[in-house]
Formats: C-alpha cells, structure tokens, sequence
C-alpha cells in the first residue's frame, strides 16, 4: 500500500474539488438545484442533491486514484447499501457533507469529512471547510495541519486553557435533547459558542475559540462519519476524544452510531470533565 503521507498528497486536491462542489450549490450556480428529500418521515434528516454529488465525486476520485489498493469504504449516502463490518484493514469513512441543516439554512457552517481506519482507529484524516477554503489533516503521530487555498500550510494547536470556568463548550444549535441541555447546565464550564457540523466544532476547539464539545445520544446517535475524521484532527493538535468513561471511540465495529456520551476537549481538563459529566447525569430523571 501506498504511504500514509501520499495517501495525504492525493486526497487534498480531491478534498478542494468537493469543496468547490459543495460551493456551487451553496452559492453558485447550482444553488436552487438542491432538490432537498429526507432520510425518514419525521423531516429530520435531510439529503440534498450536493450530498449525492459530492459523495459520488469523493468516490470515484479515491477509486481511481488508488485502483491498485484494496480499501474499503463507508459513506453516510452508501452505508444502507452495506451490510454489517467492512473486512477490508483500510478503510476509508466519509461524510460528503456534515451539517447539512446548515447547508439548507445557509449558516455557512458546514464540512467534509474524508478518514482513513484501520483495526477501529483512525489513521489518516482530514475535515473540509469550504466556506473558510481551509483544510484541517492529520496523520496519526504527526500533527495537525490547516491549508489554505493559496497552498499556505502551518501546524495548529489546541489551547492551555486549564481552568474549568474559563473554558468554552462548542454546542450545537439543532441536536439538543432535555439531557444534554440539563447536563451542559451543571457543568463548571458555562461559556457556550453556538457551531453547525461536528467538524466545525472541532475546528473550534483547535482554532483555541472553545476548548469542549460534548455528544449524547438519544433516540438516536451521531454516526462514525461525523467522528472520525474530527478526532484524528483534534488529537493530532493535541486535544483528546473519549466516552465519558475514557475509552477509545471506535469506527467499522459493525455498528455505524456512536452511543453514549463522547467528549472532545483540549485536554486539559478531559479526565475530570469525564467524570464530571457521568455524576451529574446520575441525576437525571
């Protein structure tokens, strides 16, 4: 298999190209095209005409580009076509477009996730933002990157904010439930900062403009293509991404969602933030 790092060198040129799709039907000429449907009959889980095109774009260019390779692939718009576990090492796990409520909405605030996993962690990632024209990758053991369109590059890093009043928690404005709002609540930490896509929100926390970011599932679970890619990146910037009981998260396990209660921090105050969390929710009722 190729090398992680021209793996790297292929996949950036791709991410722009899907971000240049996405940009046309945010505000280009495609704009009025995006034939927006739903997931289920509840209207809550929306699919436009962008997520298909850029899904299908991201897939033909990763299978062209590495036709010798034996990848497997997990895709939010192609996941229902699969059965069970990929039993490929590699495997490749992609949101063509996170945040699509606030691509509809037009918050800007939406993302690309494209991460390569093997045995149940990421390896490789990189998270697309298109309206900032930034790319955020990683490559486990070597640090965080943002670029720019011009080809600018540098390392980012998380903050050293370690007081657990003065941190800022990254929340969603769409994927609230009553325990979440009564956790977040209670929690030391009650400075908030409002961000659509979970990428978005972890670009946040290594942008050092909030240092937390919490996910609790309800009914319903954020799935692995909303966390992979973002946790490579935030731990690479030196950040952590765990269950609240500090355990790894885990990605092609069989089981596409991530329940539970997941917290992404700068990792300052990760462990205590961890343990914080589960005593308070003991009580919820």
């Amino acid at each position: 298999m190729k090398d992680l790092q021209s793996i790297l060198e292929l996949i950036r040129p791709i991410s722009w190209g899907a971000s240049d799709i996405l940009r046309s039907y945010y505000r280009g000429e495609k704009q009025d095209d995006l034939n927006i449907e739903y997931k289920d009959n509840k209207g809550k889980d929306p699919v436009t005409e962008a997520d298909l095109a850029v899904n299908s774009f991201i897939l033909q260019k990763l299978q062209s580009e590495l036709s010798g390779e034996d990848f497997g692939y997990i895709s939010e718009e192609t996941y229902q076509n699969q059965d069970g576990k990929n039993n490929s090492e590699w495997v490749w796990i992609i949101d063509p477009l996170d945040g699509t409520k606030d691509f509809i909405n037009k918050t800007g605030e939406y993302a690309i996730h494209i991460a390569l996993v093997r045995n149940k962690r990421p390896e490789l990632a990189l998270v697309a933002i298109p309206e900032a024209e930034k790319l955020y990758y990683a490559i486990k053991g070597g640090g965080t990157f943002v670029e720019t369109r011009d080809g600018e590059r540098k390392s980012v890093r998380v903050s050293e904010r370690d007081n657990p009043q003065d941190l800022t928690l990254v929340v969603s404005r769409s994927h609230r439930n009553e325990k979440l709002n009564f956790l977040l609540s209670k929690l030391p930490c009650q400075n908030q900062k409002s961000v659509g896509s979970v990428g978005g929100k972890i670009v946040t926390i290594i942008e050092q403009q909030a240092d937390i970011y919490i996910s609790l599932s309800g009914k319903s679970a954020p799935k692995d293509w909303d966390m992979a890619a973002p946790e490579l990146i935030l731990t690479e910037a030196g950040g952590n991404y765990t269950h609240f009981d500090g355990t790894p998260l885990q990605y092609n396990t069989g089981d596409i969602n991530q329940w539970g209660g997941l917290l992404a921090s700068n990792g300052k105050c990760h462990e205590m933030l961890c343990k914080e969390a589960e005593r308070i929710l003991q009580d919820f009722s």
